[in-house]
């Protein structure tokens, strides 16, 4: 089975949700983006933000948490039907990345992933590259990030 048999074009497939808490912002801020919008919840009043809110790296590695989270999902449910999961490789690149509304202490925000497309590789037999549109989505229906992604694809 392929992966764009499997989720088809069209087929917006929402991947988990995340809770950006203070400290987690600060915690990944600290150790990753240690800028003070990021780290200081009083500096961070004073920013172009108003207040602390979570780096945009941050809420890339949410979508990242929950698409491995639900793709392990997805795997074990076609292995339970008995199918044969697509077998996922890594990513050949994205681009278009974009963060659209800051992430502050106490959003939710739900992630999705849509296959647009799928070629196979002249220069790999046996492998196609995966065209994907990935979002993340506020509690209040605002998109704060989206970027098109890659994933590679093997027999």
């Amino acid at each position: 089975m392929r992966l764009i048999e499997l989720s088809p074009p069209g087929r917006k497939v929402i991947t988990g949700t995340m809770l950006f808490t203070a400290e987690d912002i600060i915690r990944f801020a600290r150790k990753y983006d240690p800028q003070p919008f990021h780290t200081d919840p009083e500096a961070a009043k004073g920013s172009v933000f108003g207040g602390l809110c979570a780096s945009g790296w941050h809420t890339c590695a949410g979508w990242m948490k929950t698409y491995i989270a639900y793709w392990d999902a997805e795997v074990a449910r076609l292995e339970a039907e008995g199918l044969v999961a697509p077998k996922l490789g890594p990513s050949a690149g994205f681009k278009k990345l974009q963060w659209l509304k800051p992430v502050y202490a106490g959003d939710s925000i739900t992630y999705s992933v849509e296959v647009v497309d799928s070629r196979p590789l002249a220069s790999r037999p046996g492998t196609w590259l995966n065209l994907t549109s990935n979002d993340g989505v506020n509690q209040h229906g605002e998109v704060v990030m989206r970027y098109d992604g890659t994933v590679l694809e093997f027999e």
